[in-house]
């Protein structure tokens, strides 16, 4: 589906606000909340929004230290590894990048100790990783909640 203008204003509403009205960006954009409700439906028959979420404040919720992880695997268990990641509760998002088999990995814990044992009893214990790269969040600049359109 091709994005009209008024696709990409509606879209560009419900990132800086996924839970603002139809009616309040058919205030916006002066349309009917029945025109604003019918294009996101069809946004989300057609797969361009995905879902609506939250978006948490990890420190807010005791996550102080976040890391971001390049880990190297074995071919044969590139799967299984990211599956056993993915379903880890400090992983945040995994995804498998280009490269000799790797995945990098957003880790959420609650402080330093928490973020060794997670590297020693939870990563290096898992087989078919070949190596293991961590980099540390010092400031974040700048989040992304979606697409600049």
């Amino acid at each position: 589906m091709k994005l009209g203008d008024m696709d990409r204003k509606i879209l560009e509403l419900l990132m800086q606000n996924g839970r603002m009205s139809y009616a309040d960006i058919g205030k916006e954009l002066n349309m009917s909340r029945n025109s604003v409700r019918d294009r996101v439906q069809q946004m989300m028959e057609k797969g361009i929004i995905e879902k609506f979420s939250v978006v948490i404040n990890s420190e807010a919720v005791g996550r102080n230290v976040s890391a971001f992880f390049e880990v190297d695997c074995e071919p044969a268990y590139l799967v299984k590894v990211a599956e056993k990641l993915a379903n880890n509760p400090n992983v945040a998002s995994c995804y498998q990048m280009t490269g000799p088999s790797t995945l990098h990995m957003h880790v959420l814990v609650e402080d330093f100790p928490s973020l060794e044992s997670f590297i020693n009893n939870e990563l290096y214990g898992i087989e078919g990783i070949s190596r293991v790269e961590s980099h540390i969040l010092l400031r974040r600049f700048k989040s992304r909640t979606g697409l600049k359109l």
